[in-house]
């Protein structure tokens, strides 16, 4: 999983301020070994990016140069009670919120001559996608003012089929003494498997753009 070009890019995040272990990390992986055996030999790469600013330029603009056919970004949303599938990214930040390395938006847009905001064209698609699956999700027009949504924004720019999912943060761990309740299938597969599906369907959309 090391190219991207003309294939599928899945995109996670690292720790920040008040997430320690971020999960959209570990759940990226998991997509990326689902969407894989499903998109028939189609290249993809799972980039984890640093919860920073300094990442755009660093690891997201030469990932995006590669020429990803259609790009996934997951990031959590510490307020979600549920999956967030984010139809817009906003040419807007905030210089209230460092970063994981302490810095603050150089500026409130994004980009200086750029739109109000960018949209998705898979957003109606990929919510019925994951309700079909038995997810809570629903559909989000505010992706923030942090690094998620300055990714996203900067991804939608490339024109191919693009979707950001936030998930909501795992539940707390049950208390000692307290039994585990079985289940059939654990959250974090159940969502894997859901999230590789609209990979797939990303990956049809642009494949019908070709």
């Amino acid at each position: 999983m090391t190219g991207t070009r003309g294939g599928l890019l899945v995109t996670g995040f690292g720790p920040f301020p008040g997430v320690p272990r971020n999960p959209s990390a570990a759940l990226a992986r998991r997509i990326g070994v689902h969407a894989a055996a499903r998109l028939g030999g189609m290249p993809v790469r799972v980039l984890i990016l640093r919860t920073t600013y300094a990442a755009i330029p660093e690891l997201l603009e030469p990932a995006l140069a590669e020429g990803p056919a259609a790009i996934l970004m997951l990031g959590v949303a510490r307020s979600a009670r549920c999956v967030r599938v984010e139809m817009r990214g906003r040419n807007r930040t905030s210089r209230l919120f460092p970063d994981a390395s302490g810095r603050i938006a150089a500026r409130l847009a994004l980009e200086r001559d750029g739109p109000a905001a960018r949209w998705t064209r898979a957003g109606a698609q990929s919510l019925a996608v994951l309700r079909r699956a038995g997810l809570r999700a629903t559909p989000s027009h505010d992706a923030g003012r942090y690094l998620c949504n300055a990714t996203y924004f900067r991804a939608l720019r490339e024109g191919c089929p693009v979707l950001f999912l936030h998930i909501p943060l795992p539940p707390r761990t049950r208390r000692p003494g307290k039994p585990a309740r079985p289940r059939r299938q654990g959250p974090e597969a159940a969502m894997a498997d859901a999230f590789a599906e609209v990979a797939r369907r990303l990956a049809v959309r642009a494949r019908a753009r070709a």
